[in-house]
């Protein structure tokens, strides 16, 4: 085979070019620390980076901010539970104080500001909020779990839903004296011949009070086993010195008392066929639909707990809210979510306020009949009484020392109450926390594995991509030396001339 000059050049430039081609790429490798530079290079290595580094952003979503966005919204979440629990045990510490018997009025009065504070301060923990995000209140998270300040254009008509066991049997003193009973000129000990009393009565007793009309043409609808029964009609009782008493309902029906947010069960053991309560007491399910149209300043919104309808009187506006689930989930991982919210009707319930206010009221009637026996003995120390006046002043005082008596008991069974309520309270706060807890637990576990994974996948990419900058020199230095020899042979090569041909 014959070998020409210009062959031998053309393989010269050929082969100066290739260890030119080797050794600029051995030079951006080394430059930028990376394998290839285009796809073409190596697709193998290319379409390998394309999914590792599709699947390490996805992990870095998931553990760099959804992780620590759920965290911190469970944090705040715990932490407002904490405070309501502490408060809880602090309630429950004020009752058993109240029951003791040696407590004298200004004891009493101090205790009730105490838990109306307290009951205040359980409401303000329902508003947390996680960057600007209501934490309680379920997809509702622009809207406060309480109302911020007092409502009275808005008119809400609320279905509330109770079973047979939420019925509660309570007493009520009945035949009370005022004060303006007894008349200096007319007045005499036969006028006072009837003692107050207890009466016994069972209650279903609504989240609100002071409220407006049963909604549902006053009918109270309930089922046995599931099954619907004949509704039982609703009286609307106010509690008023002329209307009948509230607390004794005509026979086969049920007294709603707006001002307390009461139903009164009729009850007579002797009238099965009319007994109201032993026809409730074994009902699964019970509902009751009434309006409100006035909130006060810390008072839950209805929305948030029942299923109801509401009117804005100022717009004309309506809106209906059902009651449902209402779980915020974050995605945590590939395929994984998790609930990160707390419902403030799993923990933060309307109980509890009607307990403090129910022990308000109780204190309060036993103070003002206190007040009424000392009016009394002041008027008993005037020497310028009569003896007919002094016997029925004594006979009065002796019916308010009864009264007392039994309105102690009534306070002494409200603290208790109290004490019981606060207690199931927090069990089920108790609850919550827990189901928080192990959510937490799950949530940081999570986190765990994505950050063993996130260095798993970074030294997966790393080996898939990078060089090994040491073999890149060695190999860059190799390469160098076989380019500048291709260099030093064709310079040889070159040199001849046509003489050398000759």
């Amino acid at each position: 085979m014959r070998i020409t000059n210009r062959m031998m050049t053309n393989n010269m430039m050929n082969n100066i070019n290739k260890n030119k081609i080797n050794l600029n790429n051995l030079d951006e490798q080394y430059s930028t620390g990376k394998k290839i530079q285009r796809p073409s290079e190596d697709p193998i290595v290319a379409v390998r980076a394309l999914k590792l580094r599709t699947n390490l952003s996805e992990l870095n979503q998931y553990y760099e901010k959804n992780i620590p966005d759920a965290k911190s919204w469970m944090d705040v979440t715990e932490s407002a539970l904490t405070n309501v629990n502490d408060i809880l045990t602090s309630v429950n510490t004020y009752c058993v104080q109240g029951t003791t018997d040696t407590l004298t009025a200004a004891d009493r009065t101090s205790i009730v500001q105490n838990l109306e504070e307290l009951k205040k301060q359980i409401y303000q923990e329902g508003n947390s909020n996680y960057a600007g995000r209501y934490v309680f209140t379920g997809y509702k998270t622009d809207t406060s779990l309480i109302f911020n300040e007092a409502s009275t254009n808005l008119e809400y008509t609320i279905t509330e839903k109770f079973a047979g066991e939420d019925i509660e049997e309570l007493s009520k003193v009945i035949g009370e004296l005022p004060i303006d009973s007894y008349d200096p000129a007319t007045s005499a000990a036969a006028d006072f011949n009837n003692a107050p009393n207890l009466l016994s009565y069972h209650r279903i007793r609504l989240s609100y009070d002071d409220l407006g009309a049963i909604d549902g043409g006053s009918e109270l609808t309930y089922s046995i086993s599931g099954v619907a029964q004949t509704p039982i009609t609703i009286n609307t009782v106010s509690i008023t010195s002329t209307s009948p008493n509230p607390y004794e309902p005509v026979a086969g029906t049920i007294n709603y008392i707006p001002e307390t947010g009461e139903l009164i069960l009729y009850d007579d053991p002797a009238v099965p066929a009319d007994n109201v309560y032993e026809k409730l007491r074994l009902a699964d399910s019970i509902s009751v639909s009434y309006k409100k149209s006035e909130f006060k300043t810390g008072d839950l919104r209805p929305e948030h707990y029942f299923d109801c309808d509401v009117l804005n009187t100022t717009t004309l506006d309506t809106a209906s809210y059902t009651k449902t689930d209402q779980q915020i989930q974050y995605e945590i991982n590939f395929n994984q979510k998790l609930t990160i919210n707390t419902q403030g009707s799993d923990a933060i319930t309307h109980g509890i306020g009607r307990d403090i206010d129910e022990i308000l009221k109780v204190v309060q009637d036993v103070t003002a009949t206190e007040s009424k026996i000392e009016e009394v003995e002041k008027l008993l120390e005037d020497p310028n009484i009569t003896d007919t006046q002094k016997e029925a002043l004594e006979k009065f005082s002796e019916q308010l020392n009864t009264e007392l008596v039994l309105k102690n008991k009534i306070m002494h069974d409200a603290f208790e109450n109290g004490i019981a309520g606060s207690t199931k309270h927090q069990d089920q706060l108790n609850v919550a926390v827990a189901d928080l807890g192990s959510r937490y637990v799950r949530l940081e576990l999570t986190e765990s594995r994505l950050s063993s994974q996130q260095v798993d996948f970074e030294e997966l990419m790393s080996n898939n991509e990078d060089v090994d900058l040491v073999e890149t020199v060695i190999k860059y230095n190799s390469a160098e030396t076989i380019y500048n020899a291709s260099l030093t042979a064709a310079s040889k090569v070159v040199q001849n001339t046509l003489l050398n041909f000759l």
